[in-house]
């Protein structure tokens, strides 16, 4: 088994920046997508950016596209989220997700085999 773990989330007034990190541990499998999905109270789980590896192209939602920009350390298996221009809209628990198999950006949450516990992050208006 996997395990992911979150870190990063926190409280930022609009227009600032965070950064989430996300580092792998448990059983070696081979991953081929990381990446990251949002959710805020009340709404269901939203695709917000992943990359793969192999490929090395990264997918990301519109309403964050140009904003927030995902990096990794393939070796390490880690991703980051690099959070610019923050809106209130924004605020949620954000989970980092990974998947055995190349899935090109696929946005459902379904899809996605392995999930850490969530970091929240709060953007203040």
């Amino acid at each position: 088994q996997v395990q992911l773990v979150e870190s990063g989330g926190g409280l930022v007034q609009a227009g600032g920046s965070l950064r989430l990190s996300c580092a792998t541990s448990g059983r070696t499998v081979t991953v081929r997508d990381m990446g990251w999905f949002r959710q805020a109270p009340g709404k269901e789980r939203e695709f917000v950016a992943t990359v793969n590896w192999s490929a090395g192209s990264t997918y990301y939602s519109d309403s964050v596209l140009g904003r927030f920009t995902l990096s990794g350390d393939t070796a390490k298996n880690m991703v980051y989220l690099q959070m610019n221009s923050l809106k209130p809209e924004d605020t949620a628990v954000y989970y980092c997700v990974a998947a055995s198999r190349s899935l090109g950006g696929d946005r459902w949450p379904g899809s996605y085999h392995y999930w850490g516990q969530g970091t929240q992050v709060t953007v203040s208006s």
